[in-house]
């Protein structure tokens, strides 16, 4: 049986109801004169992207909801407005993610929803640990080892049975973290103004000299990376210290999530919440999905 934390439920409905009157408004838009409900508000800001190996549908998770992409559009997954923050893919059809419950949801106990797992691609979520806790808003599964940053405390998290119990290391403020699965015990983490290497699991950090301003970051083997730089240049490097720019993310978007799901093929989103991907390690973008705000400002 897996064990949730909750908070006292009067101090926790009281925070949810103040965080759901804030989400509601971003979820729900104005009506028509008719009194017909607006469109559809889109995905929010977006905080993950992964693709699911069962089908090899692309995913993403967002401010309101997780979305499948498909032909171009991105459909909320079992029409849920959770907030979800960190995200990412561990199996077919297997994630983990984060965040915040959505404001109409009448099951919430806590703002936080701690870690949570999903076995059939988002459709239904069950509480692994955590409620009321943690906010995870970057998540990293390297072979037996999971990691989880905490926006609440400002510490790594790392776990070794799959999310179930925690060990709380270093207070490490961070953007994004990348680790391999081959090498679980080297954490790299982007912080927006450089690079942090821990070979400890999380326990330490130092950081890594001469990297550039990293917002996004990901490990496609030992010591090799990729990442995206504030100012939008793809770069990977073996080791961290030097490094190669392919190409640049298109859009006046500032970057802001990166996954790589081979050396080659690259996803990427940016502020505008626009989705893009590459086929040649971010030489060269398409666009998967766009706002439809974005798509007017183009």
């Amino acid at each position: 049986m897996i064990a949730s934390v909750h908070i006292p439920r009067r101090r926790g409905r009281a925070a949810l109801l103040a965080a759901a009157s804030l989400l509601l408004a971003a979820c729900t838009g104005p009506e028509t004169d008719a009194g017909t409900p607006a469109a559809d508000p889109g995905t929010g800001h977006l905080h993950g992207l992964g693709v699911d190996p069962a089908d090899g549908t692309v995913y993403a998770a967002g401010h309101l909801g997780v979305f499948r992409l498909s032909d171009g559009e991105a459909v909320r997954v079992a029409d849920r407005y959770q907030d979800t923050m960190g995200f990412t893919v561990t199996g077919p059809s297997t994630f983990l993610a984060s965040g915040h419950p959505s404001p109409t949801d009448p099951d919430a106990r806590s703002p936080h929803l701690g870690l949570i797992r999903s076995t059939d691609a988002g459709r239904t979520w069950k509480t692994l640990s955590a409620e009321g806790e943690a906010d995870f808003h970057a998540l990293q599964q390297a072979g037996a080892s999971l990691y989880g940053f905490d926006s609440q405390s400002g510490r790594l998290w790392a776990s070794a049975d799959h999310g179930r119990t925690w060990n709380k290391r270093a207070k490490q403020p961070l953007l994004d973290l990348a680790a391999y699965r081959k090498t679980p015990e080297t954490v790299w983490a982007a912080t927006g103004k450089g690079l942090e290497r821990s070979t400890d699991g999380g326990r330490t950090f130092d950081a890594v000299p001469g990297a550039p301003a990293l917002v996004a970051i990901d490990a496609t083997g030992p010591g090799m990376l990729v990442a995206l730089a504030a100012d939008g240049r793809v770069l990977s490097s073996q080791g961290g210290r030097n490094w190669t720019e392919h190409g640049r993310l298109p859009g006046g978007g500032v970057p802001t999530v990166l996954t790589a799901v081979t050396t080659q093929r690259l996803l990427a989103a940016d502020s505008t919440d626009t989705i893009y991907h590459s086929s040649d390690a971010g030489r060269t973008w398409k666009i998967l999905h766009q706002s439809t705000q974005a798509a007017e400002d183009r």
